[in-house]
């Protein structure tokens, strides 16, 4: 038997942004217990599946993947997988029942215990499950192994108030706990330290962070300190709930030069009768609104989503509520998701369930929608000129030998260098012109190296944070406050 200082990991990760920073903090850990990362092609020593429970694909996936290892876990008894997430928390036993071949089990509150797990299963010989029903450590207290050097996830909050008749995320993660502020920033200028200038906020409804303090415009404010960071050059959020979004949080956006033009919101359903239906305290009259004094404040936001389509007694009618705010609200991203029964939730025994037939066609009905306002709402941006963070791996293909980043609102830009070029690193700015424009993506292809701008950022000089132009263009915003 190999010692552990010498046995290799695997995380696999399905789910949410709550999912990928919870396994950057499972490598940290198993690093930390002197793991190595497994090298690409070789197998791994211990394999770890980091869960979601939210659609119905999930179970099927998971045990999918479990089945496909068992002829190795037979070849090898000394390999060892481990899952955990959300679904270890809602199936939890249960796993090991259905694949007796699992080593470990722990739930979404106590990924903190894994390496422990692991060598308790090791000398035991036996599956060991332990699933904890409140937060043992919060998520960004733990060490962690970022996949990216120049962007971070950072969690401010985790579990969720809300009851949404069609979500288990509340009984799996639990009720709204909040990291107090100065926590949250010292982690974050321990990360632009390192070298990071791009930090994600995580929540499950980060607009209401607070609640557990007590101070209802803690979000709006912990926006604009994290905007006087030295050295961060974007900040990114999500996903903010539409009934908790206030006028002091786009006052924030707007004014804080290093918080980007990008907001996802999930809609769910643009029908008032569905939204009922999901517990979804807001109507698509307040939600339109929100956007209209979002653009008004920001006008070069692009603005993204998340519906779900045939939602029991969704009637052709509501389904058209969802096609007109779609078509009104001019979303740059829309993801859009089948309903499927999740047994815990309320809206899985609602009557008026909706057949599959149904649910497919309206499904790529509004699929062709979405594809048509983003594609037009992408060719607006022919012509301007776009700052690039080129990503981790950098190149697209080799065909075109295009590469590939976001541009500030968030959009995937593919661009070319003219010949000659030195090549940008992963987290490096790149200014060009967009030349052509699809549905997912917009292109940029210049002429000459006159019409690229390459700024260094790890380990180059400091950013410039705004110029006057947009400062001024900003502060002189005439916002509603909020009541």
């Amino acid at each position: 038997m190999t010692s552990t200082l010498t046995r290799t990991y695997e995380v696999r990760t399905h789910g949410c942004a709550m999912n990928v920073h919870d396994s950057e903090r499972l490598s940290g850990l198993l690093e930390g217990a002197g793991f190595l990362a497994v090298e690409d092609g070789e197998d791994a020593d211990v394999i770890v599946f980091n869960t979601c429970a939210v659609r119905e694909n999930a179970d099927n996936k998971l045990y999918g993947n479990l089945g496909q290892l068992l002829p190795r876990k037979q070849a090898n008894p000394n390999l060892q997988i481990a899952v955990g997430g959300c679904l270890a928390q809602k199936d939890k036993a249960n796993i090991i029942k259905k694949a007796p071949w699992v080593d470990v089990v722990f739930g979404t509150h106590n990924i903190g215990s894994l390496p422990a797990l692991l060598e308790r299963a090791r000398h035991n010989a036996e599956a060991q499950v332990e699933i904890l029903e409140s937060l043992e450590t919060f998520p960004s207290d733990l060490p962690t192994k970022r996949d990216s050097a120049y962007s971070a996830l950072v969690s401010i909050s985790v579990g969720c108030n809300n009851s949404c008749t069609f979500c288990i995320v509340p009984s799996l993660r639990g009720k709204e706990r909040d990291r107090r502020p100065g926590e949250i920033l010292a982690e974050i200028e321990a990360l632009v330290a390192d070298g990071v200038i791009e930090v994600m906020l995580l929540g499950q409804n980060v607009n209401t962070y607070g609640v557990e303090f007590g101070d209802k415009g803690a979000f709006a404010k912990l926006l604009r300190a994290v905007g006087q960071i030295k050295g961060l050059e974007r900040v990114r959020f999500t996903s903010p709930h539409p009934a908790a979004f206030t006028d002091d949080v786009i006052e924030a956006m707007a004014e804080t030069a290093n918080v980007m033009p990008q907001l996802h919101m999930p809609l769910q359903s643009g029908s008032d009768k569905v939204l009922k239906d999901m517990r979804r305290s807001y109507r698509s009259e307040k939600y339109l609104g929100i956007i209209e004094r979002v653009r008004k404040a920001i006008p070069d936001a692009a603005l993204s989503t998340d519906i779900i389509v045939g939602f029991p007694g969704e009637t052709e009618e509501d389904f058209q509520a969802t096609m007109n705010v779609v078509s009104s609200a001019r979303f740059a991203i829309c993801y859009i998701y089948q309903y499927s029964k999740r047994p815990g939730t309320p809206a899985a025994t609602l009557p008026d369930q909706i057949s599959k037939e149904v649910v497919q066609e309206r499904f790529e009905r509004l699929i062709a929608l979405t594809n048509e306002v983003a594609w037009n709402e992408n060719k607006l941006q022919i012509g301007k000129s776009v700052e690039v963070l080129v990503a981790n791996d950098g190149r697209k293909d080799d065909a075109t030998g295009r590469l590939t980043g976001r541009a500030k609102d968030s959009r995937l830009v593919h661009f070319s260098l003219p010949a000659g070029m030195k090549r940008p690193r992963p987290g490096d700015l790149v200014t060009v012109t967009v030349t052509d424009a699809g549905p997912y993506h917009l292109l940029a292809d210049p002429d000459s190296a006159d019409e690229v701008i390459v700024r260094r950022t790890i380990g180059g000089d400091a950013f410039e944070r705004v110029n006057e132009e947009t400062e001024t263009k900003r502060k002189s915003l005439s916002l509603t406050p909020r009541k």
